[in-house]
């Protein structure tokens, strides 16, 4: 995890709100009927109900997230058509843990 990427990805207002929504997914999103409960995926979120709460198109929202998900913030799953994601709580713990160590 590099503490550079991280901030360079949350440096974008929507990508912020994105990993902020994620944080509660069941407040800021319906329920995912296409995500099986026994692929072992809770809180998972796809790129269309994404794109539908932020007002951008899906092809913007699928580059904020891959970008989030490079800087190690996001855990994803493709599950037929769809591609779903969520926060990985343990590289975010880890940040700031990491940025708090630093000051």
């Amino acid at each position: 995890m590099d503490n550079l990427s991280i901030i360079k990805a949350l440096s974008n207002e929507t990508r912020f709100k994105i990993l902020e929504w994620l944080k509660e997914p069941e407040v800021h999103f319906g329920p995912q009927d296409h995500l099986a409960k026994e692929c072992g995926f809770e809180h998972g979120i796809c790129v269309g109900s994404i794109a539908e709460k932020a007002g951008l198109a899906q092809s913007v929202i699928s580059g904020y997230l891959v970008k989030m998900q490079k800087a190690g913030l996001l855990q994803s799953k493709r599950m037929g058509q769809w591609t779903y994601y969520r926060r990985d709580e343990d590289a975010i713990r880890r940040f700031k843990e990491s940025v708090q160590a630093d000051l």
